[in-house]
């Protein structure tokens, strides 16, 4: 079978290996069918994922097909469609005891510091296989694990019915957290600084949308809001910058999420925190979300509505990278297939 894997920054092999087979009583032995490019994939290519350990194979946006299981395995069968909950944890330390295992102190993240879902068969426990709707298609359900972000940043935010979001970034995970944010009855301001991708977010439900290239963000939020400021400000495009902006336009009692993994300083003064009793919050991944996406995306409640631009088979994968190095602004999400 064929696997993808990159040794060093820029070198990704496309290589043959041994199709794998059930050595352990608790696993799914499965066949991809889709596995979504993430940024976070575009950056270990180019070796800019401080988290990643090379040589790496990449990909935790995952569906498949069961293809075999061990002895101990229950609730799937041969021919189930799945989605691939991408972190393995202890279930023991402080994170995993307090409800938060996507920042366990032994967190393992498939395609990060374990083998990911860019190859033709893997296997994997039976604690990170969800069993999905045959009736789901394969181009919205490989959506799941993107749409968890955004659930998970949205929870992160505590976003309720009638709260004014600010999400910075039309990007995928911009548009995911725009999404989980409407579902939970907010009105939400998208800003960026291309005019396109703000369209997208205008088409996906936004209220408002701010090119900051063209408007400044304080003068536009405190015309939305008639002054409050924003409740909630989510961060998905991962600057300094959008932090220091965070502080000006929040309201009283709000909150920042932070999804970055941006390791440069932000110039914060203490004086607004207080003033405001601001809160910032740190979302990594997702804890206990793809339950929910999955039952949303099942219902039709949740759709990507053209969020996913470009496809390619997986014997192409190093041309889809070129081009998505080529062609950022085109792509909003693509998709290795292995039909």
């Amino acid at each position: 079978m064929k696997v993808a894997k990159v040794y060093a920054k820029k070198d990704l092999r496309l290589e043959e290996i041994e199709k794998p087979s059930i050595t352990r009583p608790g696993d799914v032995l499965i066949k991809t069918k889709y596995v979504g490019i993430c940024g976070s994939d575009v950056h270990l290519y180019h070796g800019a994922n401080p988290l990643a350990i090379l040589p790496r194979i990449m990909g935790h946006e995952i569906v498949g097909v069961v293809e075999d299981m061990g002895a101990d395995v229950k609730g799937l069968a041969a021919g189930d469609h799945i989605v691939i909950e991408p972190i393995s944890y202890c279930g023991k330390c402080y994170a995993c005891r307090n409800n938060m295992p996507n920042v366990c102190e032994s967190l393992l993240v498939f395609g990060v510091q374990q083998d990911g879902g860019m190859r033709e068969y893997f296997t994997i426990p039976q604690k990170q296989v969800l069993k999905i709707d045959k009736n789901l298609p394969w181009e919205e359900a490989v959506l799941i694990e993107p749409f968890t972000i955004g659930a998970n940043a949205t929870l992160r935010g505590n976003v309720g019915i009638g709260d004014t979001v600010v999400v910075f970034g039309a990007g995928p995970i911009g548009i995911a957290a725009l999404k989980l944010a409407k579902i939970k009855g907010a009105s939400v301001m998208v800003a960026d600084i291309v005019d396109e991708k703000l369209e997208f977010a205008k088409k996906q439900g936004a209220n408002v949308i701010v090119n900051t290239s063209k408007v400044k963000i304080e003068d536009a939020v405190k015309e939305w809001t008639k002054g409050e400021g924003a409740n909630k400000v989510i961060d998905a495009v991962c600057i300094p910058k959008i932090l220091e902006d965070a502080l000006n336009i929040l309201s009283v009692a709000g909150v920042f999420v932070n999804l970055s993994f941006n390791a440069a300083a932000a110039q914060v003064p203490a004086l607004p925190l207080t003033r405001k009793q601001l809160t910032i919050a740190g979302s990594r991944l997702e804890s206990y979300q793809f339950t929910n996406v999955i039952r949303l995306m099942e219902s039709g409640t949740l759709r990507g509505n053209g969020l996913v631009t470009h496809k390619w088979k997986f014997s192409e994968i190093q041309k889809a990278f070129d081009f998505i190095d080529a062609n950022a602004a085109q792509v909003k999400k693509g998709l290795l297939e292995f039909f």
